[in-house]
């Protein structure tokens, strides 16, 4: 100890201990949120293998766009350049962007729209009821919310609002069904997905060619996030 202050060596295994809890906090903290989700499912009808397959295909077929066909311009808005205003950037102009290829996104336009008809002709099955008017009522008030909280973005694409579009779901399945239950569920999940893609990006596919981007993905960047939501909270009232 020198002048009032001492100094203590932890020492290897010290540190060892702590780079383990660091490592474990690093896999389980993805892990929980997996189990959470899975649980989410489950409560949907799935299986827990189900269910974790599920997740995980929607996570790896997020990176998955299959193409649909392009949109072509004649002329593009050149961007002027910055770097002499803000200080930072590139000094070369970015390239003018021609063509738009339009695709569908694996894990958020495809898996969930195969869910949702698959769980409201299980629910259709169970309950003996028609469920037509209730969910094609919610598709249409959860696309016209979509649209109108979508934000396009130049250069980047279409913003869908992350929470919006679910809970806009979530009430109409409330609201249909007074509450809670299997059709309330269906009618929040089928809504959610199929109102989303349709508000937040089929419907504004004639704002594509004004972006300015390289590709847009139908369930891809800047929807997959409210999609994935959609699919999760349904499950608060099944």
């Amino acid at each position: 100890m020198a002048d009032g202050i001492r100094f203590v060596s932890g020492g290897a295994l010290s540190v060892l201990a702590i780079l383990l809890v660091v490592g474990l906090i690093i896999i389980l903290i993805p892990l929980l949120l997996l189990g959470m989700i899975g649980a989410a499912f489950t409560k949907l009808g799935f299986s827990w293998v189900t269910a974790i397959a599920v997740v995980l295909l929607m996570l790896f077929g997020s990176y998955v766009n299959i193409p649909l066909y392009r949109i072509k311009r004649d002329m593009v808005r050149m961007a002027p350049d910055t770097s002499a205003v803000f200080g930072s950037g590139s000094p070369w102009p970015a390239d003018p962007v021609w063509e738009t290829i339009v695709s569908v996104n694996l894990g958020g336009a495809i898996l969930p729209v195969c869910i949702s008809l698959y769980l409201l002709y299980q629910a259709v099955s169970i309950t003996n009821t028609s469920l037509l008017v209730p969910v094609g009522t919610g598709i249409l008030i959860v696309a016209l919310v979509t649209f109108f909280a979508t934000r396009p973005v130049p250069g980047v694409g279409l913003g869908v609002p992350l929470l919006i579009p679910a809970l806009t779901a979530l009430l109409m399945g409330m609201l249909l069904f007074g509450g809670a239950g299997i059709s309330a569920t269906v009618v929040a999940f089928v809504s959610g997905t199929i109102g989303t893609l349709v508000g937040g990006n089929i419907a504004r596919l004639n704002r594509i060619k004004d972006l300015e981007v390289p590709e847009m993905s139908i369930g891809g960047v800047g929807t997959f996030g409210a999609i994935f939501i959609c699919c999760i909270l349904p499950a608060l009232i099944a």
